[in-house]
C-alpha cells in the first residue's frame, strides 16, 4: 500500500463537496447553527447521567443507552438520509429532518420509560443526521466545512456544562431537547438553497440499504456485546459485501470502496471520532474520581477545553490549502495518538482537560479536511453518497466511545 499522504493526495481539482446548485451560497454561519446544537444534545447527557437514572428508575450505566442509541441513531441515519438527499432533494431532506426533531423531541419531554426515551432520542438523531448531511453538502470548501465542525465542536463542548445548566434550572428533559434550535436557522437555509429534486435514473437499493444499517447496528453493539455483536457484524459484512458485489451501483457503490483516499478517510474519522467520544465521556468521571472537584468545576473546565480545541480546529482547517495535505495529515496523526496516550499515561488529573483539547481538535479538524478530501476523490454524481458513507464512519465512532467509555468507568457490560 502506498503512503498514507499520497494515497489521499489529490487526483484532480474538483471541487467539494458537490451540492445541489443553489441560488447563492448559504452562509457558513447558518449552516454551523443547523448543525451544532445536534452536537450540543449529543453532548448534553455527559454531567447528568445519574439524574437521568434516577428519574427513570434505572442504573446509571443503563442510562447511557440513551447516548449510545442517539450514536447509532445518528450513524444508520446519515447515509440513510445522505440517500433521501440524492434522490429526493435537499427540500424533503430538511422537511422530514425538522419532523424528526420535533416528533422526538415531544417524545423525550413525556416519556416515562427508557425504551420510549430511547425511541425518541432515535428520532431526534436521525433528524439530526439528515440536518448535519444537508449542512455538508452545502459546505463546499474545506474552510466552510471547517467552520461547520468547528461549530459542531463547540457547541459539543458546550452540551456537557449547557445540559448540567439546564437540566439544574429545569430538567434533564429540556437539555435533551436543545437539538431542536437548528429548526431555527431552517428559514435561512430555505431561502437560499435549491430545493429542487434531482431527476432519479436508478431504483432504490432497499437491500443494500438494509444491509448497511444491520452492519452499522451490529458494529455499534461490540462494545457492549462483543461476542455476538461482532459474530452478527461479521454475517451482515459478507452478506453486504456479497450484494455490493452482484449490484455496484446500488446504496453503497463497489467504486467508493476502490477509491483508496476515500476509505483512509473514512476509516481516519472513525478513529479519531472513536477517541475522543471515549475521552468525552471518561474525563469528568476520572476527574470526580482523582479530585475534589465539584461536578460544576469538571464541566467549567471540560467547556474551556474543548471549546480551545474546537477554536484550533478552525485555523488548522482555514489554513490547510496553505499547509498542503502531508503536514495537515501529519498534523492530525501525531495529536490524534498523543491524546489517548496522555490520558493513559499521566499520572496527573489536571493534565485530563488539555487531553480534551487535543481529542476535540483532533477530530473536529479531521472531520472537515477529510471530509472534503474524500469527497473529492468521489465521482461527481455520487458525493451525496459518499458524504453519507464518510458520516456514517465519523458517527460510529461516536457510538463506539461512549459504549466503551461505559466499560472502563461505569462497568457496564
Amino acid at each position: 500500500m502506498p503512503p498514507l499522504t499520497r494515497s489521499l493526495a489529490p487526483q484532480s481539482r474538483v471541487a467539494a463537496p458537490s451540492a445541489p446548485t443553489s441560488p447563492g451560497l448559504v452562509p457558513s454561519a447558518w449552516l454551523a447553527l443547523l448543525t451544532a446544537p445536534v452536537a450540543a444534545s449529543a453532548n448534553s447527557p455527559v454531567l447528568i447521567l445519574p439524574d437521568m437514572a434516577d428519574s427513570l428508575g434505572i442504573r446509571t450505566a443503563t442510562a447511557t443507552w440513551l447516548v449510545t442509541v442517539f450514536a447509532w441513531a445518528m450513524a444508520v441515519g446519515t447515509p440513510l438520509m445522505a440517500g433521501l438527499l440524492r434522490r429526493r432533494g435537499l427540500g424533503t431532506t430538511l422537511r422530514l429532518s425538522a419532523v424528526l426533531i420535533a416528533a422526538g423531541t415531544a417524545v423525550v419531554a413525556v416519556a416515562p420509560w427508557l425504551p420510549l426515551a430511547m425511541t425518541g432520542r432515535a428520532a431526534q438523531a436521525v433528524g439530526g443526521a439528515g440536518l448535519v448531511t444537508s449542512a455538508m453538502s452545502l459546505a463546499g470548501s474545506v474552510r466552510r466545512m471547517g467552520v461547520i465542525t468547528a461549530g459542531f465542536g463547540t457547541l459539543g463542548a458546550v452540551g456537557p456544562l449547557l445540559g448540567s445548566a439546564i437540566a439544574d434550572a429545569a430538567s434533564w428533559r429540556v437539555s435533551l431537547a436543545v437539538g431542536a434550535v437548528a429548526l431555527l436557522a431552517l428559514p435561512a437555509v430555505v431561502r437560499r438553497a435549491d430545493l429542487s429534486a434531482p431527476a432519479r435514473t436508478t431504483p432504490f437499493d432497499g437491500r443494500g440499504a438494509t444491509l448497511l444499517v444491520l452492519t452499522s447496528t451490529a458494529l455499534v453493539l461490540i462494545p457492549r456485546y462483543p461476542l455476538p455483536a461482532l459474530a452478527a457484524s461479521l454475517l451482515t459484512s459478507v452478506l453486504l459485501a456479497l450484494h455490493i458485489r452482484s449490484n455496484p451501483t446500488g446504496f453503497v457503490p463497489a467504486t467508493l470502496l476502490r477509491t483508496r483516499a476515500f476509505v483512509l478517510s473514512a476509516l481516519l474519522a472513525c478513529a479519531f471520532a472513536t477517541s475522543y467520544f471515549t475521552l468525552l465521556f471518561t474525563i469528568p468521571q476520572l476527574l470526580r474520581d482523582r479530585t475534589d472537584w465539584s461536578t460544576s468545576t469538571i464541566g467549567a473546565g471540560q467547556l474551556v477545553a474543548l471549546l480551545a480545541g474546537s477554536v484550533l480546529s478552525m485555523v488548522l482547517a482555514a489554513a490547510s490549502a496553505r499547509l498542503g495535505r502531508p503536514r495537515v495529515l501529519t498534523i492530525l496523526l501525531t495529536v490524534g495518538a498523543l491524546a489517548p496516550l496522555t490520558a493513559v499515561l499521566s499520572p496527573w488529573a489536571p493534565l485530563l482537560l488539555p487531553v480534551a483539547t487535543l481529542a476535540v481538535f483532533t477530530t473536529s479538524a479531521g472531520q472537515a479536511t477529510l471530509a472534503v478530501y474524500a469527497t473529492q476523490a468521489a465521482p461527481a454524481a455520487q458525493r451525496p453518497t459518499a458524504i453519507g458513507l464518510f458520516s456514517l464512519c465519523y458517527q460510529l465512532g461516536g457510538a463506539f466511545g461512549p459504549a466503551i467509555a461505559a466499560l472502563i468507568t461505569l462497568g457496564a457490560g
